[in-house]
């Protein structure tokens, strides 16, 4: 937990293990079919640069996602209805739905760090399995 003159946060560890597995399932695909290689390697590429550009801060009020040291979206945990956090034993996609809108998030940062914020601050928009 980090904290500023006036704002308590916690900020998220990131995970490179999706963009990683992902880059190296590029590699054998490849060998199949070159284009399919190159198209699922991108797509690791791409998480890799998301995995090290973006930051995830819980506040007491709202999920905060920085790019680099800027703000790019605010969600305030007045307006979620339900989170999940998909395949559990090894948690790839996270899940949540505001009032108006759905969210999908691959799972780049801490899987289980993720799921303490989420119960700590957004426990009343998980629904019982």
């Amino acid at each position: 937990m980090t904290s500023t003159s006036a704002t308590t946060y916690t900020e998220l560890p990131r995970s490179y293990r999706i963009p990683l597995a992902v880059m190296g399932l590029a590699i054998p695909l490849a060998l199949i079919k070159l284009w399919l290689g190159a198209v699922v390697g991108l797509f690791g590429l791409f998480l890799l640069v998301q995995t090290l550009t973006l930051t995830l801060r819980f506040t007491d009020s709202a999920l905060d996602v920085y790019r680099r040291d800027t703000v790019i979206r605010h969600f305030p945990y007045a307006d979620w209805q339900h989170w999940e956090i998909f395949w559990n034993p090894v948690p790839v996609l996270f899940y949540f739905r505001e009032v108006n809108s759905i969210h999908f998030l691959p799972v780049l940062f801490s899987p289980s760090e993720l799921r303490t914020c989420l119960e700590t601050h957004c426990a009343a928009a998980k629904e019982p399995e």
